[in-house]
């Protein structure tokens, strides 16, 4: 039972905390102004792609400051006289008074301008690589669904490869992808992913949380420590066979090193080493500690290996590092196999990192929008009541019949649009699309956000606004366009996972709590922390008043 005293939850170190709503998250850094014009230019054949200072693969990003002159040829040249050409687009990002283009203002400020220009097909480049940009759901669904195989490819950033060197089932390509990507759904499902007893694992969890907030005495807290650890442990049970305490120091540490690396991965310097990453690769600056926060993870990773390996039973595997250890062991004689350490290690780092923040940075957007409009909040409250009451903890069934809350919950995926650019896909044969020759390897984003905001598919496509996904009878409307997992064959591997926690972690709160905020609800700020290759909620602060 919880104490009668006020306890202060667990958080972070004093530097990471922040308090009320009314102060912005970050800055978005620099200016872009107004392109004065866009030149036509010829361009010479591509270089082949590659990703610089490696012969690695995946995202992207851009830095700080302003452009004002971009050349962007009608078209850009293959190579190869007799075939279509890539798609129009840039020739290539240049210099111009104030310095370089910030890639999410190039998504919010000039890509629009591309698209307007080129429509929703167009090529950029990244330093000199060539990155063929799909926009809107028509586009994207063509990539994703009809062309899934062409586009199946993968590219991993500068930032990421010196870790991942395309080991690890979200950055692995071609045969090494498809073993560990089947392999991992298997686990997951053996598990219970999709099943009753990873839905029992999750209510048990959010009793966990519940008490945590119950400690509080409705006193203001940063919830961003709790909602990862309540995550986090989720997956862990599964990849690790066991969840862990709230206040265990190695856990804390974890989740510290969880949270940092989210944001160094979408920060301005690691933007800005992955266009110019053949030059910087040379010298140290702020672009390398993401480096040394993911090595931390992969040693962390590596140590549970170890004490797995000492006390394993193939006969008995507790979680998903001791049936990889097992398969390692039946393959031990085959040069070729892909069940090896690197692969193990990079693996549970992938589910670990895409297991707890995706799905913790959406609650944490999901507190700040219940917020804000509280008449939404009020909503779930009275659906909660009807169809749950206040005498037994939700279940999975209970989605059914609570389409307002399923809805809430898609807009606020959808709104957070946590994955804007996508993970960078590639490739995989020379590929004939929309009238374009794409080279075999070259690096294609297909943008979530424009199909996420595509007002062709939404009826109100900016703001929050549940409506979205309900049809005139108040019943959830499905919607192709909802992509926050992705789409085709890279899609989540945690999707059913991640739908399963979102539901009940969100109806479990509300049911005993209300969500109050520290200042007036209209004057919550909802800007980003940063906004690169993640969107990071802002820091902020609330109380939970029991109902």
């Amino acid at each position: 039972m919880p104490s009668n005293e006020p306890s202060t939850p667990p958080s972070w170190p004093a530097e990471d905390k922040r308090s009320p709503l009314a102060r912005p998250g970050s800055t978005w850094g620099g200016h872009v102004g107004q392109p004065e014009k866009m030149e036509r230019a010829t361009c010479n054949a591509p270089p082949k792609p590659s990703c610089p200072g490696s012969e690695g693969e995946k995202d992207s990003g851009f830095s700080d400051g302003s452009s004002e002159c971009l050349s962007a040829p009608e078209q850009t040249d293959t190579g190869d006289p007799g075939s279509p050409p890539l798609p129009p687009g840039l020739a290539k990002w240049q210099e111009a008074k104030g310095g370089l283009t910030p890639l999410y203002l190039i998504q919010n400020v000039i890509l629009e301008q591309l698209r307007e220009k080129y429509g929703p097909v167009f090529t950029v480049y990244f330093g000199n690589r060539p990155i063929v940009v799909l926009c809107g759901y028509e586009a994207v669904k063509e990539a994703l669904i009809d062309k899934a195989e062409e586009f199946s490819g993968r590219k991993t950033n500068p930032t990421l490869q010196r870790t991942f060197e395309e080991h690890g089932v979200v950055f692995a390509e071609g045969e090494r992808w498809k073993q560990l990507r089947r392999f991992s759904l298997t686990i997951l499902r053996n598990f219970g992913m999709g099943k009753k007893s990873i839905e029992e694992r999750i209510q048990e969890e959010a009793q966990f949380l519940l008490e945590e907030f119950q400690k509080t005495q409705e006193k203001p807290f940063s919830p961003i420590f709790l909602l990862s650890c309540c995550v986090s442990n989720i997956i862990c049970s599964i990849v690790f066979g066991n969840r862990f305490d709230y206040k265990d120091e190695e856990f804390l540490a974890l989740m510290k090193m969880m949270n940092d690396s989210f944001r160094q991965m979408s920060n301005s310097w690691s933007q800005f080493y992955d266009i110019y990453a053949n030059l910087l690769r040379f010298f140290p600056g702020p672009h390398t500690k993401i480096y040394d926060i993911l090595e931390d993870m992969r040693l962390f990773i590596a140590k549970r290996v170890k004490k797995n390996k000492e006390s394993l039973d193939p006969n008995a595997p507790r979680d998903y590092i001791d049936c990889f250890l097992i398969q390692m062991e039946k393959e031990k004689d085959n040069p070729d196999s892909e069940f090896n350490q690197k692969n193990l290690e990079m693996t549970t780092l992938n589910l670990f990192f895409a297991g707890t923040e995706t799905v913790s940075s959406t609650l944490r957007y999901g507190f700040l929008l219940l917020m804000k409009y509280p008449e939404v909040q009020a909503k779930l409250h009275e659906e909660i009541d009807r169809v749950i009451g206040q005498n037994r903890i939700p279940n999975i069934e209970d989605r059914s019949q609570m389409p307002y809350m399923d809805a809430v919950i898609h807009e606020v995926q959808r709104f957070s649009d946590l994955i804007p650019m996508n993970v960078a896909h590639a490739v995989t044969r020379d590929t004939e699309f929309r009238g374009y020759l794409i080279p075999k390897g070259t690096e294609v984003f297909p943008l979530l956000s424009t199909v996420l905001h595509d007002g062709t598919k939404f009826k109100r496509p900016e703001g929050f606004h549940p409506e979205n996904f309900l049809d005139e009878n108040e019943r959830l409307k499905r919607n192709d366009a909802f992509v926050p997992f992705s789409a085709g064959k890279r899609i989540c591997l945690g999707e059913a996972l991640a739908r399963m926690e979102l539901f009940l972690f969100f109806t479990t709160i509300l049911q005993r709590f209300r969500l109050k905020p520290l200042v007036d609800p209209k004057d919550i700020d909802l800007t980003p922390q940063e906004f690169g290759f993640a969107t990071i909620p802002p820091l902020f602060e609330l109380s939970v008043v029991p109902r």
